[in-house]
């Protein structure tokens, strides 16, 4: 099977989860058998911080403005089976144009649903959403669940609805030896959301004002100057996706915040949230609705609604928290990795078709 992708990044995991999550999806694809060419736009933001050039399995082709690709973007479609347009797609809408008139199968993946459905009610209106919505798309993808596959039918009209959540790729997020780089006894590895500061105040901040003695590492791009840093919180710009499972397996314990807006709707593993996981790292998470459709609470996961909750993570004892990590890791291998949601995404291609 060929498939074509128009998105945002692949190239560069700077600032955004949707890099990391289409390595692995077109790696997994890729293994086994199908061809996948992935078109994004060379921006100055990535361009700078760019982390993948020459992808081995599947094809990147990066380009300047849209006109300087129209011809070799149609001609890829008209080639594919199936062809996918992603929201924050800087060409959207001129793609969306170009696989709503080709034969293939028409797919739509938002992997930032909250934040898309939050925006239309707030604005009216999203840029990677054309005005006539997404009634004529064959499939809809959406990276949260819930009640939020009912809001993308009801506010733009789609007609087949499917969750394709995060994943993690077995061959590159496993336990390594411990990095003294990263050593802490709870992390915390995202990018700065001002709608994720209030629960990181209150499950990371205030746990490291109350363990003065203990190490806490925050790793991410984007902090504003004024964040409320304490002095037994390392900070690291931007922990490079090679580096992530030293980052974890170097964590006693780490901490998994969701963005409020994902919160809200429930059903929003992060890939973060796998990645940990399948570094045997315990992981603390806030708590919202289905978490405990992708781990069991207490054995594969923790959940933590107050400092205390960290606090008491924290102190656990070695074994304890050893035996929760290695239940997660299996967890997600048995259920989260990247080859199932590769074999999710085809089983759904091939429904809708």
């Amino acid at each position: 099977m060929k498939l074509v992708i128009f998105g945002l990044t692949v190239s560069s995991s700077w600032g955004n989860g949707h890099a990391t999550l289409w390595r692995g999806l077109c790696n997994a694809l890729a293994r086994q058998g199908h061809e996948v060419k992935f078109f994004e736009r060379d921006v100055s933001y990535y361009a700078n911080h760019r982390d993948l050039t020459l992808p081995e399995t599947y094809e990147l082709v990066l380009y300047n403005s849209w006109p300087d690709v129209d011809s070799l973007a149609k001609s890829a479609v008209n080639e594919s089976d199936v062809a996918v347009v992603t929201s924050y797609c800087p060409d959207a809408l001129a793609a969306c144009g170009l696989v709503l008139e080709s034969k293939a199968v028409k797919v739509f993946y938002d992997l930032d649903t909250a934040v898309t459905l939050e925006n239309f009610r707030t604005h009216g209106g999203v840029d990677y959403i054309p005005a006539y919505g997404l009634s004529d798309f064959d499939l809809v993808l959406s990276y949260v669940g819930g009640r939020a596959l009912d809001e993308m039918r009801e506010l733009f009209g789609a007609k087949r609805v499917a969750p394709l959540y995060g994943s993690v790729d077995p061959e590159v997020h496993k336990p390594v030896a411990p990095s003294s780089h990263y050593d802490n006894d709870l992390s915390y590895l995202g990018t700065y959301a001002a709608d994720r500061q209030s629960t990181l105040q209150t499950l990371f901040l205030d746990p490291a004002h109350r363990l003065p003695q203990r190490k806490f590492m925050l790793g991410g791009a984007q902090y504003p100057d004024d964040f409320p840093w304490n002095e037994n919180v390392w900070f690291v710009d931007h922990v490079p996706p090679p580096e992530h499972p030293a980052f974890y397996s170097s964590s006693r314990t780490t901490l998994n915040v969701t963005r409020s807006a994902m919160a809200r709707f429930g059903y929003c593993p992060s890939g973060r949230l796998f990645e940990a996981a399948a570094c045997e790292t315990p992981v603390v998470s806030d708590s919202w609705d289905g978490l405990d459709e992708f781990f069991e609470l207490g054995r594969e996961i923790l959940v933590a609604s107050s400092a205390d909750d960290v606090v008491n993570a924290i102190q656990l004892g070695h074994e304890e928290l050893r035996q929760i990590g290695r239940a997660a890791r299996e967890r997600v291998f048995s259920a989260h990795t990247a080859a199932h949601r590769s074999r999710e995404l085809l089983q759904l291609v091939e429904a809708a078709a």
